[in-house]
Formats: C-alpha cells, sequence, structure tokens
C-alpha cells in the first residue's frame, strides 16, 4: 500500500511513494502547480520589465524610534533582533526523523542560517541605516524566503531536486545584486528585489490553499503573522505616538520572529513512523 510522503529533515525525492503517482490526475495536478510559479513569475517579471526605476525612498532609513540607550543607537531596533536569533536556534534543535541527517537537507539548513543572519544582518543595519548596510539585511531574508518557498513546492512535489534552490537563491540574489549596481549605474532600481518578495509571499499564499498539505495551516499562520509585522512596520511612527514606548517596526522585528517561529512548529510536528502529522 502506498503511503503519503512524510515530512521530514530530508526533501523528499522521486523515490518516495506518492499517492496517485504516474497517475494522469496527478500528473496534471503537478502541472497545474508547475504553472502557476512559472506564471505567477512571468508576471512579476513582466512588470518589472515595463514599470520606470523604482529607487530606494531615503526615508526609509528615518525611522520612529531612535532612542540611544547602553551606549547603543536605536536600541530597540537593534535588540529586537535577538528573537530571530532565538527561533533559528529553536529550529536547528528540531530532532530529525531516525535515520534523517539534518544537515543533508539543504532548504532547512539554510533556512535557519539565512533566519540566523538576518538576526546579525538587521541588528548592524540598524546601528548605522544606510543602503550599504540595508544590503546586509536584505540578503539572509532573500535566502531564507528562497529556502522556505523550496520546502512548499517541494512538499507537493511538482518540481524537485538541489537545481530548485539554487535557482530561488539565485534569483534573490541576482534582485539585490542589481538593486546595488544600479545604484552605482546612477538608475537605482529596487524592482526586482520587490518582485522576488512578492513572488516569494504569493507562493507562500496560493499554493497552501489551492494545494493543500499537512504543512498549510502553519503557512498560512506565519502569512498571516507577517502581514500584521509589515503593517506593523508601515505604521512605525503613528503605533510610536501611542506612548512612545514601542515602535512599529520593533513590533515588526518581533512579530516576524513569530511569524517564523511556525516552521518550527511545523518541523516538531512532522510525524514519525508514517503518523499523520499533528497539529500543535
Amino acid at each position: 500500500m502506498n503511503r503519503r510522503p512524510v515530512l521530514t529533515w530530508r526533501s523528499t525525492g522521486p523515490d518516495v511513494p506518492f499517492p496517485g503517482r504516474g497517475d494522469k490526475h496527478e500528473m496534471n495536478r503537478r502541472q497545474r502547480i508547475a504553472g502557476g510559479l512559472l506564471l505567477s513569475a512571468g508576471a512579476l517579471g513582466l512588470a518589472v520589465a515595463i514599470l520606470p526605476a523604482f529607487p530606494q525612498p531615503p526615508a526609509y532609513h528615518d525611522f520612529a524610534d531612535q532612542r540611544r540607550g547602553l551606549g547603543v543607537p536605536n536600541l530597540f531596533n537593534v535588540i529586537s533582533n535577538l528573537p530571530f536569533l532565538l527561533v533559528a536556534w529553536l529550529g536547528w534543535r528540531v530532532p530529525p526523523r531516525p535515520g534523517d541527517d539534518r544537515p543533508g537537507n539543504l532548504p532547512y539548513t539554510l533556512l535557519f542560517l539565512a533566519l540566523a543572519a538576518t538576526g546579525l544582518g538587521s541588528a548592524y543595519y540598524h546601528l548605522v541605516p544606510d543602503n550599504a548596510r540595508l544590503f546586509w539585511d536584505r540578503l539572509p531574508m532573500s535566502l531564507g524566503f528562497a529556502a522556505l518557498v523550496t520546502t512548499v513546492i517541494a512538499e507537493r512535489r511538482p518540481l524537485h531536486g538541489p537545481w530548485l534552490l539554487l535557482t530561488l537563491v539565485g534569483s534573490g540574489l541576482a534582485s539585490l545584486l542589481w538593486w546595488r549596481y544600479s545604484a552605482r549605474l546612477g538608475m537605482e532600481n529596487l524592482l526586482p528585489y520587490l518582485a522576488f518578495q512578492a513572488w516569494s509571499l504569493l507562493t507562500l499564499i496560493w499554493l497552501p490553499l489551492l494545494f493543500p498539505s499537512r504543512d498549510t495551516p502553519y503557512l498560512i499562520g506565519a502569512v498571516l503573522l507577517y502581514g500584521v509585522a509589515l503593517g506593523a512596520g508601515q505604521l512605525d511612527r503613528f503605533i510610536f505616538s501611542w506612548g512612545g514606548l514601542v515602535s512599529g517596526h520593533t513590533l515588526k522585528h518581533l512579530v516576524a520572529a513569530l511569524a517564523l517561529y511556525q516552521i518550527v512548529r511545523l518541523l516538531r510536528a512532522a510525524p514519525r513512523n508514517g503518523a499523520d502529522l499533528k497539529i500543535s
């Protein structure tokens, strides 16, 4: 009897049984997923090609909470990155299934490495906010998005193999490098980076909803929390005006870390011995 693939530290591969494998319906399902991925990427790529260049707004670096404390400038926007390091550590502590080799799972390995690097890169940026330092904030974020999207696609198995991770990592990296290179050419354009982020978020929304799997509840929770985090960042000054205790950007860091903790919950709920995924 065929069994559904279990969510483990090791990426699923073509040798893992899958219901209806080789069946016409399953083939159509994979084609629809692959088609949706390519169509959304093509649409955003076309938008980048026809829209005028969009430079990084200088006002982005002007955060509401610029309080100095303990000799650290912008203290709260700096230390609020510590939860990213904590979540990365918790992710690495999730025990693998017997016989699995955690370092061999490139997407999850990269995801938690990128999450830790995001905490460090964001703290580095917030010490002295400018475009040069912002690159080191956004770089690990792009790698983390690439890794997470890879796991979501691989769970549904329309595509698999290390080339998928390498393609997404390369796309995210290229979008950031173009941002910095175009700035040196005097025609700064942030649109490729924004398009990659938008494609990643859209994929994390429509793929789990239209093609549910055992990771769907956790992914939807993560996306919803990340949406709250983005909203808090946009309301940075408005939130800080409520007594001046905490800014929207500080809350953005905290809620974004909570969003990524849902991936740790997902891995902790990974089935053992073929059991169904437990929602905890």
